[in-house]
């Protein structure tokens, strides 16, 4: 999985946020977040819903469909803070779950807007709830 996602951050940079592939007109982010356990600094490109204002987005801990969460939400949640990479620029931002009808709300949003969410959340169902992440620049 690192090998695939060096090639998705390395065609982010160079495209000014954009990559192709399965991920073609997505918006997307590098997400950098440091190891709760290992303190390695880490960079995870991530699909995200823009939020209201452009100081502000939503991701989603779908792990596709995994039944465990990804170790980066642990790693952020735990930290609160982390930095992120949107088009050219680079902002820390501050990290806040959403719950409840909000999180189910932004994640059917994100369904209607990339179908395969649909599909991570049957798959988990029963096993855990997919997290949702708000991430505001500081």
């Amino acid at each position: 999985m690192s090998d695939w996602n060096a090639g998705i951050i390395e065609e982010f940079r160079a495209n000014e946020g954009r990559v192709g592939g399965p991920f073609e007109g997505a918006p997307m982010v590098l997400l950098h977040h440091v190891g709760r356990k290992s303190g390695t600094e880490r960079v995870t490109p991530l699909v995200y819903l823009p939020g209201m204002s452009s100081d502000e987005l939503y991701v989603f801990a779908s792990k596709a469909g995994a039944p465990t969460d990804p170790d980066w939400y642990r790693n952020l949640t735990a930290a609160g803070r982390a930095t992120v990479e949107v088009g050219t620029e680079t902002f820390e931002v501050e990290v806040a779950e959403v719950t409840g009808a909000e999180r189910d709300a932004l994640y059917a949003e994100q369904v209607t807007r990339m179908p395969g969410f649909a599909e991570y959340e049957e798959k988990t169902e029963g096993i855990r709830v997919i997290p949702v992440v708000h991430l505001t620049r500081v």
